[in-house]
């Protein structure tokens, strides 16, 4: 989107492909056509898997060609222990990546992408008609946070990047492996309170973060 090669109005047709992802998902037909924009959304509220697929075959022709893609650009950016097999994030045994390298990715989304951000901050969604909730619940209960991205498996549990901002200082969370989502957020919690309890102390940041 940034470099332009991509428009959030640009149209993305469903593949068979896609559209035979598992749940979490919107569910539409092969041939179906749907938004960048409308993708976006529902892959960030409903972690739509369909979506998902869709949008990584729309950027790179095929979703396999994506994950070969993601995990380039990764590298590049010091993601050293990241291996993406798809765009969804569903399971695959060769598919890896590490709360460390979770972090830089949410870092630099921040920094280098700051005019989609917005995105992540996304509480709901409407599509057709009907509305998707967030499953990032602490959007509205944490102080200061507005995104990014929770995520759940079998084999890795209830996963979330967090960030938030509280006096001009922003934070970014990883939590991996919580046995519920309330186990899992309550940890985000612990360790953004420490977090910014540490940081009070220390000099005010010199640049504006996004």
């Amino acid at each position: 989107i940034e470099a332009g090669r991509l428009s959030l109005n640009d149209t993305i047709t469903v593949s068979q492909h896609a559209a035979q992802q598992p749940a979490s998902k919107v569910g539409l037909r092969p041939g179906a056509k749907i938004k960048v924009r409308d993708a976006i959304g529902l892959i960030v509220t409903l972690s739509a898997n369909d979506m998902a697929t869709a949008l990584g075959e729309k950027i790179s022709g095929s979703e396999s060609a994506f994950a070969r893609d993601m995990t380039n650009v990764a590298h590049a950016m010091g993601m050293n222990k990241t291996q993406f097999k798809n765009a969804n994030g569903l399971p695959n045994k060769a598919q890896v990546t590490s709360a460390r390298d979770m972090a830089i990715l949410a870092r630099a989304l921040l920094y280098h992408y700051p005019n989609q951000y917005h995105f992540f901050s996304l509480r709901s969604y409407t599509y057709n008609g009907k509305s998707y909730h967030s499953h990032n619940r602490m959007m509205s209960t944490f102080p200061g946070m507005d995104g990014l991205k929770t995520g759940f498996i079998n084999d890795s549990g209830f996963n979330l990047v967090a960030s938030a901002k509280r006096d001009g200082r922003r934070l970014i969370g990883v939590v991996f492996g919580g046995r519920s989502w309330q186990t899992r957020n309550n940890h985000m919690a612990d360790l953004l309170n420490s977090g910014f309890a540490k940081a009070s102390g220390l000099p005010a940041p010199a640049d504006k973060q996004p």
